[in-house]
């Protein structure tokens, strides 16, 4: 399916992605990359909306169903160049593998993305029905799934293809992630008088080892739920000499599907209205953190973190659709699902649009030093997003 030619075009605009930094708030220059490649690729038209997210669009010859291609612009930061084996923005090639940060998580996907829809509109001459979109999406490595909302709501697609890196497996599901703080509130006094104070730490001590032995449940196919304890942090701090009056401890909670913001709380409230309960000067209280970021585009991106799980039965239209698809790409995909959190959160688990993840890559190679993409697993990936969007619109 793929030319040679169109192997080193891919290959091409995968380089210029590595090559150009793009931390999150710090997505521009990525923009810009597209934003040629979609002028020079045949796409119809382009928009940026306010977060700086940045939507191609190519239009069939009849009106039908649409699929969005969904694919984040922004990286986790290196941290120290030295420990790389390659330069993290040379994007050079050595043994089949092009090293570079966003390799995997997740420009070589996105760059798969633009370059099949391209070339599938292209040698149909556009004879499909409905629309392609792809996505360039900012800041999902901070909010996965926040930015989403402005695009489903602008573009409305009927499918959605997310290219987390899956080493071209099909993915119908994952688990969703909370950020949950709890804290609680003592009284300050001098430590050489601790009488006189409430410890805020203690209650802290309290209240995390009952937490502890809350029996979160099992799912079948997306395994298990997970409340874990991530950090702490008492106030004042540091605190020589005073009996700290404030705690607060944060959780990482791994989230199954059908879990709400309100099943997920309710737990820790009840454990803490327990405590108060038992003890007078026991006050806790618990929530979801939120974040706040700014955008290249001088715009702030904030949300709650609460992201939810999703999952799609193995017989769903959709599915059969992309496993079919791919096997036509002469990829035999193993069905299965997302061991971390991705946009899927928004599409599947908040908008409930028909939601699939389909990339290259491994999936553990994200955020990691010597980061790389097999350039065999990039060219596949162009072919396994053809066939996917040839078989859902042709």
């Amino acid at each position: 399916m793929l030319s040679e030619e169109r192997k080193n075009e891919t290959v091409e605009l995968c380089r210029k992605l590595i090559s150009t930094r793009s931390y999150s708030g710090e997505e521009n220059g990525v923009v810009d990359v597209i934003k040629s490649a979609f002028n020079n690729m045949g796409f119809d038209d382009f928009f940026i909306d306010d977060y700086g997210n940045i939507i191609g669009h190519i239009k069939g010859e009849e009106s039908g169903k649409s699929i969005l291609f969904d694919g984040h612009m922004d990286t986790v930061p290196v941290i120290d160049k030295s420990e790389w084996k390659y330069p993290p923005f040379a994007a050079e090639i050595h043994e089949g593998k092009m090293y570079g940060r966003g390799t995997s998580d997740m420009k070589g996907a996105l760059c798969a993305m633009i370059c099949a829809v391209s070339y599938f509109a292209k040698d149909i001459k556009r004879k499909f029905k409905g629309d392609i979109y792809i996505a360039g999406v900012v800041h999902e490595e901070c909010f996965e799934g926040v930015a989403s909302r402005k695009i489903s709501a602008r573009v409305k697609p009927d499918y959605v293809v997310i290219g987390e890196a899956s080493n071209c497996n099909l993915k119908i599901g994952q688990r969703g992630r909370a950020e949950i703080l709890v804290e609680t509130f003592g009284k300050p006094a001098h430590s050489a008088n601790p009488e006189n104070g409430i410890n805020a730490v203690y209650k802290m001590n309290k209240l995390i080892e009952a937490i502890r032995k809350l029996k979160l449940s099992t799912h079948p196919f997306l395994g298990d739920g997970i409340l874990e304890l991530t950090d702490i942090k008492s106030s004042p701090y540091p605190g020589a000499s005073v009996v700290p009056d404030y705690c607060r401890a944060t959780f990482d909670r791994r989230l199954l599907v059908g879990e709400t913001r309100e099943s997920v709380l309710k737990p820790i409230q009840d454990i803490i209205k327990k405590l108060e309960g038992e003890d007078a000067e026991f006050k806790a209280k618990v929530s979801f953190s939120k974040g706040k970021e700014r955008c290249y585009t001088g715009n702030e991106i904030e949300g709650e973190r609460f992201f939810p799980g999703w999952l799609y039965d193995r017989k769903d239209e959709f599915v059969e659709k992309a496993y079919n698809g791919l096997k036509k790409a002469g990829i035999d995909p193993e069905i299965t699902h997302y061991s971390f959190c991705t946009n899927g959160s928004h599409y599947a688990g908040e908008a409930g649009i028909k939601t699939i993840g389909f990339g290259p890559s491994k999936e553990n190679l994200a955020h990691t030093v010597n980061e790389y993409i097999e350039i065999s697993q990039l060219t596949k990936a162009v072919e396994g997003y053809y066939t996917i969007v040839k078989e859902v619109l042709s």
